[in-house]
Order: C-alpha cells, then sequence, then structure tokens
C-alpha cells in the first residue's frame, strides 16, 4: 500500500462560511495503480489532490504515503516531499514560455536532487525532436508531454521504476481535443504500467475511468463508491 487515507475531512472558513469540502473520506492506493478520482465540480476530487500533494493540509484524519504521514509535516517537510515524493500535470501545461522543452524540464534541476536527464525525459516522452521548441511552437498535446516529462524528472530515468513515486493529473486532458487526450493518456498508462508509476487524475470525465485500474467516484465531499476493475481497458480500446 502507498497510499492510504484514514477519515480525513478538509473544512474551509468559518461560521456561516464554514464549507466541508472533504467529508470523512477513506481509500487506499497501491503503488503502480492507475486511479481516477470521478465527480463533478465541487465534488471535493481537486481537494483531495491538493492534500495528496502535499500542498493543503486536512482538518481531520490522516494521509500516509510511503509510510510517512504527511498529514503532520510541517513545511519544511512537505517541500521535500513534494520535491522528491510527488509530480504534478496541471490542465495548462505551466511551461515557462521564455523556455525550450529542453530548459523547461532542465529547470527542476536546481530544485530536486538528482535530477535525470532532461534530454533522456523528452526521449521517454517521444519529444527529442521538440527539444529546442519553444512553448508557442508546439502543440497542446506536446506542451503536455513536456510537463508530464518535468513531473518525472525527480528520478534518474535509467531507474524509473525503483522507488515509490506519485504522478498527480488535475484534469490532464481537459485543454486537449480528443485525439491529442488520448496520446497523453497512453503516455500516462504506459508510465504506469512499465514504469511501476502510481497515476492519480481527477477529472469529470467518465471514459477515462474506463482505464483505470481503481475508480473512487465522489460526491457533495463524500465517496459515493470505489470500483475495482480487474481488467481496465487500454486507451486505445475505449471509444472516445
Amino acid at each position: 500500500m502507498l497510499v492510504e487515507f484514514d477519515d480525513v475531512v478538509k473544512v474551509y472558513g468559518e461560521g456561516e462560511g464554514r464549507q466541508t469540502a472533504v467529508d470523512h473520506v477513506s481509500f487506499t492506493i497501491d503503488e503502480g495503480e492507475f486511479v481516477v478520482i470521478l465527480g463533478q465540480s465541487g465534488a471535493g476530487k481537486s481537494t483531495i489532490l491538493n492534500m495528496l500533494g502535499g500542498m493543503d493540509t486536512p482538518t481531520q484524519g490522516s494521509i500516509t504515503v510511503a509510510g510517512r504521514q504527511i498529514s503532520s509535516m510541517n513545511d519544511r517537510q512537505l517541500g521535500s516531499y513534494r520535491a522528491e515524493v510527488i509530480g504534478f500535470i496541471f490542465q495548462f501545461y505551466n511551461l515557462l514560455p521564455s523556455l525550450t522543452a529542453y530548459e523547461n524540464i532542465a529547470l527542476t534541476k536546481s530544485i530536486v536532487k538528482n535530477a535525470a536527464d532532461a534530454g533522456e525525459l523528452l526521449d521517454i516522452v517521444g519529444l527529442t525532436k521538440c527539444r529546442n521548441k519553444f512553448p508557442s511552437q508546439m502543440s497542446g498535446g506536446e506542451q503536455q508531454r513536456v510537463a508530464i516529462a518535468r513531473a518525472i524528472v525527480n528520478e534518474p530515468a535509467r531507474a524509473l521504476a525503483k522507488n515509490p513515486k506519485i504522478l498527480l493529473g488535475d484534469e490532464p486532458t481537459g485543454a486537449l481535443d480528443s485525439e491529442t487526450g488520448v496520446i497523453v493518456l497512453e503516455l500516462l498508462q504506459k508510465l504506469c504500467k512499465e514504469n511501476k508509476k502510481t497515476v492519480i487524475i481527477v477529472t469529470h470525465n467518465s471514459d477515462i475511468a474506463k482505464c483505470a485500474n481503481k475508480v473512487i467516484r465522489m460526491k457533495n465531499g463524500k465517496i459515493k463508491d470505489i470500483t475495482v476493475n480487474e481488467k481496465p481497458l487500454d486507451v486505445k480500446e475505449v471509444e472516445w
């Protein structure tokens, strides 16, 4: 077991403005699983992603990742946790427009110890040809693949399968057309299957759930149900 949420509650505000975003949520995720947290806007799925990523802390309950209780970490410890364990993939890429694809990835070396070679990572995501291109010269799908390469920079590329590592995707295909979204999802599924990466995506797109090992459905801050897919579909098998 890599991730455990135990009776987690997240409350924002006080008094009449008090809002419970996550309401007594418990679940586990194993290393190497492709997990989809599914729900409409306001379901609480992004709050869960933020807490798992160490960007927010629970009001109640505990969150344990790889044997470490991140819910009790201080700011310095959370900073190290985010740098060493978590890779973020956002809907809108967040690439620096003045840097090339290679430079956007290589920049992470100033933050992460033993960072992978940016050229190797571009090769892994199939973008060697975009090495010297700026974001404005790349398609949306290419920019998202650069963002994925940046997210996995924490480990040497030749040793991607060694340590527990989590890729968190916040609607990673939300800004892409369906054809390009499939390419990005294929890459994430490949990283999960071949490199034993743990991939956790929050989305409202139920089609993506067909490819997941585990689907956590949320509504109004609560878990509606958890489904384990014994035979998840390959991304190419889904009718998008």
